[in-house]
Formats: structure tokens, C-alpha cells, sequence
């Protein structure tokens, strides 16, 4: 049985799973999926299409689903989903997608977005991510799985991050980071493989693979895209072939220090 504040708003037409809890003055629209063992404390809102998926844990103040921070934006039919166990803190903006983007903003399961953060429209976000305080992501930008970014971090429109990297806080990124690395500064480059983290998931015959392959990509001075295809073909290890077909495939560049 849920628990709802008879001070809540709730809009005939919401979707409202079993064990929810629903805190005084929060806002709940009628388009709106609640799923069970959902959490929602006072305050917060729910607005336009989203589906909220269970055992969430939405804080004071949320914003959740208010229409895209885009002037293109004409009200068209757009939605924002969001997956199972993840916690919201406080005074999150999590906008649905644009038409543009293909009108979906998407998030997956078991991650942590911390005061103040705010995802723009059309983002996508995996599993088990991190982000810190005031981080905040313009629209289109998509992460992998075990990403983390660091407090008061800015990324720029369309990029996107791969699995287990790591955005320094108070960077600036503007361009792609490649998976299992580790990035920060203003602007924001990288600093090598996020190795705390790497240790954590990965083994250390693949750690050590992972390093040959970093060095040979960002360090050797080579062409960056003829070594990842070189590596591509010579490498039987999984996580070194991730790598090299993200540098491959990436559209907005990776902001590393070049050699001569």
C-alpha cells in the first residue's frame, strides 16, 4: 500500500506503483509512472511524460521531467525515463528529450546524482554512475556505465564518455573520453586511466593491457585513429578493443596532449 501526503498533487492519470511514498506539496502529473517502492520526498515535482522506474529515492525539491531548456523546443511529445534504484538528491533538473534527439531522455539503474545536478535533454546515462554536485550535462551528452564526474563540471553538448572514466571536478569538458581513462582540468584533457576505479571491477592482466594500450594511443606520438585500427587488429583483449573502437568512432575528438 502506498503512503501519499493527502498535501501532495497528484493529477488523475498517474501511475502509481505499490509501496510508494509521495511527501507533502510534491507534483505528480498525469502522465507521470511511479514505479513500486519509489521513494519522493516533499517538495519535489514530477512533471510531463516520465516514467520513473522502482525503488527510487527522489529528494526534496527535485525537479523531475520539466520541459527541455531548448528554444527549438515547440511542446511536442516527449519523455523522460528513468530505471530502478537510483537516488536523486536535491534540487536535481532532469529534462525529457527534444524531437531532435529522438524525445527521449534516458537513465539507467543504480546511480547517484548528487545536489544540483542537472541533465539536459536527450541525455542517456548507463548504470552505477557517479555524479557529484552541481555537475552538469547540456543536452545530448551520453555515459557509459561506472562513469563518475567530479563536483561543478560542465560538459558540453553531444559528448559522450565511455565506461569507468572519470571527469575531474571543476573541469570543463568539451570533447570525448574514452573508456576506463580519466580526465580534468579547464579545459579538460586527459591525465591517464582512471586506475582506482578500474581496480575496482577489472582484472590486473587486463589493467595491464588497458596501460600498453593508453601508452601506444596517447603517448606514442602516432597517428591517434591508424594506431587504435592497429591495435584493433592485433589485440585479443576485450577492453582494449573497446577503447580503440571508441577512439575510433568518436565525433567530437579526445583532448589529449599530442607528442611530437
Amino acid at each position: 500500500m502506498s503512503n501519499i501526503s493527502k498535501l501532495a498533487i497528484i493529477e488523475d492519470g498517474a501511475v502509481i506503483g505499490e509501496n510508494v511514498e509521495i511527501g507533502p506539496f510534491c507534483h505528480v502529473s498525469s502522465e507521470a509512472v511511479i514505479g513500486d517502492g519509489t521513494k519522493i520526498a516533499q517538495g519535489a515535482c514530477i512533471y510531463g511524460k516520465t516514467t520513473i522506474g522502482k525503488n527510487n529515492e527522489i529528494f526534496s525539491h527535485a525537479v523531475i521531467g520539466s520541459i527541455p531548456q531548448d528554444l527549438k523546443f515547440e511542446g511536442e511529445d516527449v519523455e523522460l525515463i528513468i530505471g530502478d534504484n537510483n537516488t536523486i538528491r536535491e534540487f536535481t533538473l532532469f529534462n525529457p528529450g527534444t524531437k531532435g534527439g529522438g524525445g527521449k531522455t534516458i537513465i539507467g539503474n543504480h546511480n547517484l546524482f548528487m545536489g544540483y545536478v542537472h541533465l539536459g535533454h536527450d541525455v542517456i546515462i548507463g548504470n552505477h554512475c557517479i555524479l557529484a554536485n552541481a555537475a552538469t550535462l547540456a543536452g545530448h551528452v551520453e555515459l557509459g556505465d561506472y562513469v563518475v564526474v567530479g563536483g561543478m563540471t560542465p560538459i558540453h553538448q553531444f559528448v559522450h564518455i565511455g565506461d569507468y572514466a572519470m571527469v575531474g571536478g571543476a573541469s570543463a569538458l568539451a570533447q570525448d573520453v574514452p573508456p576506463f581513462c580519466m580526465a580534468e582540468g579547464n579545459r579538460a584533457s586527459l591525465r591517464g586511466l582512471n586506475l582506482t576505479g578500474l581496480r575496482r571491477h577489472i582484472e590486473r592482466d587486463d589493467i595491464n593491457a588497458l596501460k600498453s594500450a593508453y601508452r601506444e594511443l596517447f603517448e606514442s606520438g602516432k597517428p591517434l585513429k591508424d594506431t587504435a585500427s592497429e591495435l584493433l587488429e592485433s589485440t585479443e583483449n576485450h577492453y582494449v578493443t573497446d577503447l580503440c573502437n571508441f577512439v575510433i568512432k568518436t565525433k567530437r575528438g579526445i583532448p589529449f596532449e599530442r607528442k611530437n
